[in-house]
């Protein structure tokens, strides 16, 4: 029972929750097992955009095209938007869709190019599991990455520093770990870096500054690549990284030992990321009753676990877009280059009225009205759209499979035991009393997933 305890809590951080009938599969067997089997689960590449689409006829002609332009790349981005979570929701590989969520993050990151998007996505999700090393060498070539921190701007002479600036801030090093002379040192290392009409990525050497640079004291002809090499030579890259991982993981407030011991495995692996995972998940420390329902759970993670809990379709996926929005996590937009700070941060009086109301709306196929926290991005479109409203209200069109929902709970199963494994926290007074009184399973189930103890994992 311990061993399956602790599978439950493993499913809560290396997927998207467990699901009662996914315990016979897992009832007799031993954590490290489970762990092994998440690691070498994974999953097909995202194909919702198949080509790049060239806008720029359109966007020089006249109001109309640029309008249809304008309705034709939102349109792109929902359906890529839409694809990720159908994905997320289905998907077997839980633990790489969840590290690709991890990355999505950590390399934040909005184009206005759906195809770019996806292919940084699947950049993201090839090496999910596998190499770091690999995934920030594809990260500095990709074109969605490229354009955001204007590296195509990037020239000698008159060289731009946001991406190498971003590059080490962000992904790598941290801040304090080097100085504003490296900053400028490596973004004439990055002069040229950019990518063609074609959306390949291409070093314009006649763009490139092949002078001499110094960069965290050693000094050389130095490319990107040489840039990239050495950031991944410092330890700093791996603890900055593992604390970073250690708060999606474990725990908002970072141990320090803890850390430290994952660098120490993530360094010495070469930036394999599947040895650092391992280590994490089979650590006794990472079972400890202080790291167990202690994370809010991001609006993704909160929407992706629900439904994929309740076996929830959607006839209208696009409310799930709403919900993101009103939740304040919308795939492929990032509020900053910095991510989503996550954490407590998810939840403020507005998302949290939202996300104790959700659940029971999509169970029961209601209505939710939506209210502001329109994206700045968003009213350039809204503004061409006759009615503004239709992003004010929807009418949840969802179906719950309760069969087989009901079909993996155990016969006489308690109403504790049921909500002891829906709940990550342990089960209270208050919840038991609530339930208790509840007038059937499905609704207690319903009771349970509109507590603020299930926003926890």
């Amino acid at each position: 029972m311990d061993d399956l305890k602790q599978i439950k809590h493993l499913f809560s951080r290396a997927g998207f929750g467990m699901r009662f009938d996914d315990v016979p599969a897992f009832s007799n067997v031993p954590v490290k097992q489970a762990v092994k089997s998440l690691l070498n689960s994974t999953d097909d590449a995202l194909l919702s955009i198949p080509t790049d689409t060239d806008y720029t006829a359109a966007m020089k002609g006249d109001a109309a095209s640029r309008k249809m332009f304008m309705q034709q790349q939102r349109q792109e981005e929902k359906d890529l938007n839409m694809a990720w979570m159908d994905k997320m929701m289905n998907t077997h590989a839980v633990l790489q869709e969840k590290m690709t969520l991890f990355w999505h993050n950590h390399f934040a990151c909005r184009s206005n190019k759906a195809f770019f998007a996806q292919q940084l996505n699947n950049i993201q999700r090839s090496n999910a599991l596998g190499s770091f090393r690999t995934m920030l060498f594809q990260v500095a070539e990709a074109p969605a990455m490229l354009q955001f921190l204007n590296n195509q701007q990037n020239q000698k002479n008159h060289p731009n520093e946001n991406f190498a600036r971003e590059v080490m801030e962000l992904f790598t090093l941290g801040r304090g770990n080097y100085t504003e002379a490296d900053v400028k040192e490596s973004a004439r290392a990055f002069t040229g870096y950019g990518f063609n009409k074609d959306g390949e990525f291409v070093v314009r050497k006649f763009f490139h500054d092949d002078g001499q640079k110094t960069f965290l004291g050693k000094t050389g002809n130095f490319t990107g690549e040489d840039i990239l090499n050495m950031l991944l030579e410092k330890k700093e890259t791996a603890h900055f990284i593992c604390s970073k991982l250690y708060k999606y993981l474990v725990n908002e407030v970072p141990d320090a030992a803890h850390v430290n011991a994952m660098a120490d495995v993530f360094y010495t692996s070469n930036y394999e990321i599947k040895p650092l995972l391992e280590y994490v998940f089979t650590a006794d420390w990472f079972y400890d009753e202080k790291n167990t329902g202690n994370l809010v759970k991001s609006p993704v993670d909160f929407l992706v676990g629900l439904s994929r809990q309740f076996y929830i379709t959607y006839d209208r996926p696009e409310v799930l877009l709403q919900f993101q929005k009103v939740l304040g996590q919308v795939l492929f937009y990032p509020p900053n280059v910095a991510g989503w700070p996550g954490g407590r941060n998810w939840i403020d009086s507005s998302s949290l009225m939202y996300r104790l109301k959700i659940p029971s709306t999509l169970l029961n196929g209601g209505l939710i009205d939506f209210e502001g926290k329109t994206d700045p991005e968003d009213e350039a479109y809204i503004a061409t759209q006759r009615n503004a409203q239709q992003f004010v209200t929807n009418r949840v069109q969802s179906s719950v499979d309760w069969d087989k929902v009901f079909s993996g709970v155990p016969k006489n199963a308690s109403n504790a035991s049921i909500a002891g494994f829906i709940l990550q926290p342990n089960v209270n007074n208050v919840i038991l009393n609530k339930i208790n009184s509840a007038a059937d399973t499905k609704a207690m189930m319903i009771e349970l997933v509109s507590t603020p103890e299930y926003q926890l994992c």
